[in-house]
């Protein structure tokens, strides 16, 4: 039997595609911006403390950078700052991503999503670029500016998996979801190959490079994108998305006018037919956009947010630390270690696509996540000991992101997108970003604590005891998911019965 994401993606439009590839590059451009903060930690650092080594700057020599501005006075005082930034950043991504949901379900997805990406920019660019070129040196500043760094980018995640929801429907979502959310490890991939490429000029060139790609992507996703199969002369069922229909060549064009679509047939995903008695429809009053409150209270929302929250932690920790982890743990050039580093998001990506299908196939989300969590458990106690060999770090990297970023990418994307169109809404479909905004927004919380109690641990017991919180932060994910599991081993039982019954 094929996995079902294959039965129905020849039905899949030109549209379709565009709407996947323009989503998924514009959080990759915004990932890859994010990612250059953690990959010259130790440059930012050895520039704000009076050590003379690993200056990246060829403008400033660090030791006189410090006697002018005295930032910090050693090198784990700098370490905790960059801790604290991250959890600045996380904290006002997190309350962001709370309000960004609810806006991106009452405005145009473009807009907001759009507006997110070019503001993140040029906020990178100053906090990177622009500070160190004028030789201004503030923790305020910074503070301030990370600050608004995390609120505009909490607004690219629930615009784009709404977008892609409003495109692809339940049927295969795990798939398609998972090949999708690959596009955060795609753009840690291309973050870390960005920054090492410019880094031997001076850190904040790297943080200039990757704000001016993400600006062009801001622009290129305004004028490409259409948020919903309705811009595009298309029609959208309300409980699984879109469904394939045989249609006339006619009806793939775009932005085709309203009596035209009274008499065409078009594409929606599960079956054929065409739209009827629009007259019986249009007197009726569109339903309200949802609100936090009800999107919170919505079955399986609460047990995910926590899940994720403890997940996202350990996600999170490995993208911002772990080219500081290399590089101060085993010593390794800082470029050597960024470019190592892209073995956990390579894991992340076949891992976010595997899940993703078996779940399809499965029919269920909460067996296979919790499986591949129990896997991660074991996956972090190999890495924690793992030689110092890059080789045999890149194959325990990649394992670890296989089943951590995986279920990451799972819950952000495929399983948010089912909490967002689940049949307690009775088919409203303005629940999408809202929905989203709470799993992810919660999890920033959980994550944004983490990040400075990472750089705690590791300044008062050493990098071993870090992995150990991990662990016991996989095994929490685990645990809130644990009544979900439950339901969901019990539904697969009873069909499984049903139809051995019927043989």
């Amino acid at each position: 039997m094929p996995p079902p994401c294959c039965g129905f993606l020849s039905h899949f439009t030109h549209h379709h595609l565009v709407a996947f590839l323009l989503t998924f590059f514009s959080y990759v451009v915004l990932h890859a911006s994010r990612k250059t903060f953690s990959n010259v930690k130790v440059s930012i650092s050895a520039q704000w403390t009076p050590s003379l080594k690993n200056s990246s700057s060829p403008e400033f020599a660090p030791g006189e950078t410090w006697e002018d501005n005295r930032l910090f006075a050693n090198e784990e005082e700098a370490t905790l700052f960059l801790g604290a930034l991250d959890t600045i950043f996380l904290f006002s991504y997190a309350v962001g991503l709370y309000v960004s949901g609810v806006i991106g379900d009452r405005l145009n997805l473009r807009y907001v999503l759009c507006c997110g990406l070019c503001g993140s920019a040029v906020v990178e660019c100053v906090f990177g670029t622009v500070t160190e070129w004028l030789g201004v040196y503030s923790v305020p500043l910074y503070c301030c500016l990370w600050t608004l760094n995390g609120l505009l980018q909490s607004a690219v995640w629930p615009c784009v998996v709404a977008v892609m929801a409003n495109w692809f429907g339940k049927s295969g979502r795990g798939c398609v979801f998972g090949l999708w959310s690959a596009c955060a490890s795609v753009g840690n991939i291309l973050g870390a190959f960005l920054a090492s490429s410019v880094l031997k000029y001076g850190y904040e060139y790297a943080f200039l490079l990757t704000s001016v790609v993400q600006f062009a992507g801001g622009v290129v996703v305004f004028f490409g994108l259409l948020t919903s199969p309705k811009e595009a002369g298309l029609s959208v069922e309300s409980e699984t998305g879109l469904s394939p229909v045989e249609t006339d060549s006619d009806s793939h064009r775009p932005l085709m006018s309203d009596e035209e679509e009274e008499e065409e047939e078009e594409v929606c995903d599960g079956g054929y037919y065409s739209i009827q008695q629009q007259e019986e429809e249009e007197p009726k009053e569109p339903q309200q956009p949802i609100s936090f409150c009800q999107a919170f209270c919505l079955p399986g929302v609460l047990p995910y947010s926590l899940a994720y929250a403890c997940l996202k932690l350990v996600n999170y920790s490995f993208f911002f630390w772990l080219p500081f982890y290399l590089s101060s743990n085993f010593g390794w050039k800082e470029a050597e270690a960024d470019r190592l580093s892209v073995w956990y998001d390579v894991g992340g990506i076949i891992g976010g696509t595997v899940l993703g299908l078996l779940s399809d196939c499965l029919g269920q989300r909460a067996p296979v996540l919790a499986l591949s969590l129990l896997l991660a458990m074991g996956a972090l106690v190999g890495y924690s000991r793992s030689p110092n060999d890059q080789l045999v770090n890149a194959a325990l990297l990649a394992t670890s992101g296989f089943f951590i970023g995986g279920p990451s990418n799972m819950i952000s994307s495929a399983i948010s997108a089912d909490l967002g169109r689940q049949p307690a809404l009775r088919g409203r479909l303005d629940a999408l970003a809202t929905v989203t905004g709470i799993v992810d927004g919660t999890g920033s919380i959980g994550a944004a604590g983490g990040q400075y109690l990472v750089s705690l641990i590791e300044s008062k017991l050493g990098w071993m005891y870090v992995f150990y919180f991990f662990i016991i932060m996989t095994g929490g994910s685990v645990v809130f998911i644990s009544p979900l599991i439950c339901t969901e081993v019990q539904a697969i039982w009873r069909e499984r019965r049903a139809q051995t019954s019927q043989l």
